[in-house]
């Protein structure tokens, strides 16, 4: 069986640096995950990106993001998978 790779848009709360890479803390909707921001430098607090597997790969406008969340709350089961838990 194949899995579904997902690019899950979240929220940038906090910005630091761990051991030279350039992470944040990104909130999806109610479930926070230590994201790395190295091929996003842009982003900051209060962007929108897209994470794929830990990665920040491309910011998005919050509009966007809560209308992808919002189809990803319908597709439950993936979400659950992609991140560990469901969506709130």
């Amino acid at each position: 069986m194949r899995r579904m790779c997902l690019g899950i848009p979240g929220e940038v709360l906090e910005v630091h640096d761990d051991a030279g890479l350039r992470m944040a803390t990104v909130d999806f909707g109610g479930v926070r995950r230590e994201v790395c921001l190295d091929y996003t430098p842009g982003a900051d607090v209060g962007t929108y990106v897209v994470v794929h597997v830990g990665f920040a790969i491309t910011e998005v406008d919050e509009a966007e993001a809560r209308r992808t969340l919002d189809v990803l709350r319908a597709m439950a089961d993936a979400v659950e998978t992609e991140l560990g838990e469901p969506l709130p």
